[in-house]
Order: structure tokens, then C-alpha cells, then sequence
């Protein structure tokens, strides 16, 4: 049975996870037992649970407990159930919530950039890519594309904010990823060499007049492939692009010479696919 717990005070430390606390002190477990996520909406929440994440409360709109959120609720029985009308919800958290559900998750330990690539043949790096909406778009076409895992620097997003997340549609629950480098500097000095000792070839994805169309047979018949994408606005270092072993552009009409990076990423994971 749910353990409805309807809000009256806002104020209630249970509520800071979902009111008070950044992704950063979420991500970090700022006075918390374990680091937290939020998900939102509730298939979203349900991919999360398929998952194997460990749900830690609710928080939602008091006509979705018996309306679209009850199979969740019969999947977590006796999980606390913060809630209230849509009004009051949105005075807490600040935001409409996408489909009335939240749902507070704890983190699962980190994986090991090479347990994530053991075996794969194709895979992205984000290079400081930042743009919570556009990883978690690169995250939902890796997976419909058929990538086999996902790297960030560091500098890239968070693929468990809640943006991303949503963005994502709870894809980034079910495509393997890590973190590659322990700081910028760590993976401008090294991050290349790692991913060519894991056996990839590394390919850039930038303007250059050297560069090949990403629709090469060259790259298509590479047993393994790891495609690099950088930021928003300035594209991937040069020190990156210098040391791949290719460079490769996507062809475009009308005088357009870039598109945005989850576009790119798009077009470039469809020609490449194994």
C-alpha cells in the first residue's frame, strides 16, 4: 500500500531533494546518504525501476495516485508519497511538473570508461558538451542508432540531471557510459591515448579542408570507431582533432557550414552504424 503523505509544510527537510537542493548537491550527495537523481514523468520513472535503480520517494499530483502513477506505486509499496495539488507543487519546486511525477533515485557507482567499451565497436566521446538538452538527445539517438556506449569528459553535462534525463526518455538508464579523464586537463593530456590503447580508432567530426565525407567506406569498415563531438559553439579542441586518426564532415546545401551537435551526432551514428 502507498504511504500518501500529503504536504502541508514546505519547509520539511524530506521535500529538500526535490525544492531546495542543485543537480550539483543532488550529484554529490550534499548532506544526503547517497547520491541522487531525479526522474520525471512517469515513463520516464518506470524505465528507471526496469533499470534496477532504487526509487527513494515521490512527489506528485494528488490525482495521479490512483490516475497514471498508480502501477508505480504498486511496484514501490510502501515508499513515502509526497503530495499536493498542481499549485502548491509548483510553489514548491518552482516548475510545472512534467506529468505530475517525480521520483527520487539513489545513484549507482560510477562505471569504468573500459568496462563500458569492452567489446564495443562503436562509440561517442563528448568533448565538453554541456548543453543538458543536447546530451540527453545525443543519448536517445546513440541508443535508437545502435551505439554501444557513450564517454564524457568532464566538462560535459550530467547525464542523470533531469533534464537529460527526460530529454533522453530514460535512455540514458540502458546505454552504457562513463566519464573519461579525472579533470579537463587529464583529458586534453591523455584521453586520446586511452581510447586509441582500448583499441579504437578515433574519428573528429569538425571543419577542416583535410577532413573526408562522414559517408566513406574508409570509416564504415573500421572493426572499431570512436567518434568525437565537441561543444556547442567551438567544436573540439584542436589538440583533439590533431591527434585523431581521422577527421570527417557531414555534407550540407545552401551555404550552411555546421548544424547543432545532437544533429550532428544524429547523422553521423546513422552512417556509422556497424
Amino acid at each position: 500500500m502507498a504511504n500518501i503523505i500529503e504536504i502541508t509544510d514546505f519547509t520539511a527537510p524530506e521535500l529538500d531533494v526535490y525544492a531546495r537542493l542543485t543537480e550539483r548537491q543532488l550529484r554529490s550527495g550534499h548532506g544526503l546518504e547517497s547520491e541522487l537523481f531525479i526522474a520525471e514523468s512517469p515513463k520516464v520513472i518506470a524505465r528507471a525501476l526496469d533499470a534496477g535503480f532504487e526509487p527513494l520517494s515521490f512527489l506528485m499530483e494528488e490525482r495521479h495516485i490512483s490516475g497514471d502513477a498508480a502501477p508505480l506505486l504498486a511496484r514501490c509499496p510502501g515508499l513515502p508519497v509526497y503530495t499536493a495539488d498542481r499549485q502548491l507543487l509548483e510553489k514548491l519546486t518552482g516548475y510545472t511538473l512534467t506529468r505530475g511525477v517525480l521520483c527520487a533515485f539513489r545513484r549507482k557507482p560510477p562505471a569504468d570508461f573500459l568496462s563500458v567499451t569492452a567489446g564495443a565497436r562503436r562509440i561517442a566521446v563528448l568533448e565538453s558538451v554541456s548543453d543538458a538538452t543536447n546530451v540527453g538527445t545525443i543519448f536517445r539517438s546513440a541508443a535508437a542508432l545502435g551505439l554501444d556506449a557513450l564517454l564524457l569528459t568532464p566538462e560535459s553535462a550530467d547525464p542523470l540531471c533531469r533534464r537529460c534525463v527526460r530529454v533522453s526518455m530514460g535512455n540514458v538508464f540502458f546505454l552504457p557510459w562513463a566519464r573519461i579523464g579525472d579533470s579537463p586537463a587529464d583529458w586534453a593530456a591523455r584521453g586520446m591515448e586511452k581510447l586509441k590503447a582500448a583499441g579504437f580508432k578515433t574519428l573528429s567530426l569538425a571543419l577542416r579542408g583535410d577532413s573526408v565525407d562522414i559517408r566513406s567506406p574508409l570509416l564504415k569498415a573500421e572493426p572499431r570507431l570512436a567518434l568525437l563531438l565537441g561543444a556547442e559553439g567551438q567544436g573540439l579542441q584542436p589538440g583533439t582533432i590533431a591527434a585523431s586518426d581521422y577527421v570527417a564532415t557531414i555534407p550540407m546545401k545552401r551555404g550552411v557550414d555546421s548544424l547543432n551537435v545532437a544533429a550532428c551526432a544524429a547523422i553521423a551514428f546513422w552512417e556509422l552504424q556497424a
